[in-house]
């Protein structure tokens, strides 16, 4: 009974999908069925929470057809995590869209399409095998490809091409992948193919192809968290998106990506060797994670630089938004470069990873809402038109202020916590004679720096500019503002209260690097 439980929020988020189509010429009600959808998803997943606590993983086998054999959801400590985050998300994103977006826009499947992506969100945190990960993608896909086009503009449009062309290549890519990897491995399923590549030679496998065929899913799974080179989606698509649908892709989709390198990258393909004379030179180390440390780290030194610079030169909220995520996002890879290269600190590395993620996904979401509610209100984003918001709208100001200083690192706020992490980890990493320790250290401080930049000009032009007419003359939403500043009293909450989420990361932490009893759990009574 108890391991039912995981499949909740699937059906909790699949039900709502499905109560909202037919209420189309019911607007209200229609709203209504979408947030109490949104508030029981919150539900779902803490009853999930409840029972991953007391039984560490849950596993549920779909009509009862046994791993390897079957469909195979899992539940542990990480994938309850992403889904904390994006049960809080997603909650604030769907009250915030019942004020935001045209009564129109609703009526047209805007709450149907919406569920269905978290959904496919849900689906990819709780998946046991590659082949259904690759499924869920494309429900979470498919969805925001309609979302990011929604407001039908030339400009919409043409972010929307770009975004749904290059993800169908991406999607093409992984199930190539996935397919030489079925035919290299013999499964699909996680942790029957950790224990096959654990004993190559007992299974037949060879791991030259399986290293070529990793490297190629590791691209896609790149371009979906929108990591430099495969970043170039991500400004046009944001500024297209309604504001609540970019809050989505920010703070959640782009973690979908982030949760399948570390769900596969350091439990499932971790546990191969790597052939002799594949390695990388000037690193040392045996394991696919030695090869995947040194690509990670360079591309993670590339997205905080590019996105510093790229926010820094934007003129606009929605430019510097984008641009910070890309840099962001660095911030998430750096400690999973570190974790890679160095085993002494991959539990504390993968935990900073994840507790930066979290720190960024609710950030960066409230301040897509608060840039959408300035939007809503004056017209325009664009600092020349935006100067006085400081004292014309002192809620929403600080609400962003909030944001911007937690993004930078100051306590009390989450993001403190989020880059300390960073900072320990590099810092150890140097210590125990890491190779790039010191490289890391001095990368972290030019992201926090650049960090500070971006966001003290948009707040000196912004916000403490000249009073525009625009400003002068806008009417804010109470709604909207309600939801930005609850975001950001969450900010201050989880830095306050920050010692549950450190036990929740290091727990996740532990559990994905512990792949014995994720094989254990998935495979225990067919072995």
């Amino acid at each position: 009974m108890s391991s039912q439980v995981v499949i909740a929020p699937l059906l909790v988020a699949l039900f709502t999908a499905i109560a909202t189509l037919p209420l189309r010429r019911f607007p209200r009600a229609q709203q209504a069925v979408s947030l109490v959808g949104a508030l029981a998803y919150i539900g779902a997943v803490a009853l999930l929470a409840d029972r991953v606590v007391a039984e560490s993983i849950l596993v549920y086998q779909l009509s009862a057809w046994p791993a390897p054999f079957g469909i195979t959801l899992v539940a542990d400590a990480l994938s309850l995590f992403m889904l904390g985050l994006t049960s809080v998300v997603s909650l604030a994103a769907v009250a915030f869209s019942t004020r935001f977006m045209s009564e129109y826009a609703q009526q047209v499947s805007y709450h149907t399409l919406y569920h269905l992506m978290v959904v496919g969100i849900t689906g990819s945190f709780l998946t046991g095998d590659i082949f259904n990960l690759f499924v869920w993608f494309e429900v979470m896909l498919l969805s925001s490809y309609v979302l990011v086009a929604f407001y039908s503009g030339a400009e919409h449009t043409r972010a929307a091409l770009t975004y749904t062309v290059l993800n169908l290549l991406g999607s093409a890519l992984m199930l190539l992948a996935i397919g030489g990897l079925y035919a290299t491995v013999g499964t699909l399923n996680m942790a029957d193919m950790a224990r096959r590549l654990a004993n190559p030679a007992q299974y037949g496998v060879d791991p030259v192809p399986v290293l070529g065929l990793t490297v190629l899913l590791f691209c896609v799974f790149a371009l979906k968290a929108g990591i430099v080179p495969f970043q170039f989606w991500v400004p046009a698509a944001y500024r297209a998106a309604p504001a609540p649908v970019t809050a989505m892709l920010a703070g959640v989709v782009k973690k979908v990506g982030i949760y399948a390198i570390i769900r596969l990258y350091f439990t499932v393909f971790a546990a191969a060797t790597l052939p002799a004379g594949l390695g990388l030179p000037g690193f040392v180390g045996d394991d696919f994670l030695s090869f995947f440390g040194p690509v990670m780290f360079v591309m993670a030194a590339g997205s905080i630089l590019l996105g510093g610079v790229g926010a820094v030169s934007r003129n606009g909220l929605d430019g510097v938004l984008a641009y910070s995520s890309i840099g962001q996002i660095g911030f998430v890879v750096l400690p999973l470069a570190v974790a890679a290269t160095v085993p002494g600190v991959r539990a504390l590395a993968v935990a900073a990873a994840l507790v930066y993620a979290l720190n960024h996904g609710l950030t960066k979401s409230m301040l897509f809402l608060a840039s959408g509610t300035i939007k809503e209100a004056v017209g325009s984003i664009r600092f020349e038109r935006i100067g006085g918001l400081a004292a014309r709208t002192p809620l929403l100001s600080i609400a962003f202020f909030l944001g911007a200083l937690s993004l930078i690192g100051i306590p009390p706020l989450s993001g403190f916590f989020g880059k300390l992490l960073v900072f320990r980890t590099t810092a150890h990493a140097g210590a125990m004679g890491g190779r790039g320790g010191a490289l890391a250290v001095g990368l972290s401080l030019v992201g926090a720096i650049l960090t500070i930049a971006y966001f003290s000009r948009a707040w000196n032009r912004g916000f403490w500019g000249s009073e525009s007419e625009g400003v002068r003359t806008a009417t804010y939403s109470p709604t909207l503002v309600a939801v930005v500043v609850a975001l950001a009293a969450l900010l201050v909450v989880v830095g306050i209260g920050f010692d549950p989420v450190l036990r929740a990361a290091e727990a996740a932490a532990e559990v994905t690097l512990d792949r014995q009893a994720y094989v254990d759990a998935v495979l225990g009574a067919s072995r």
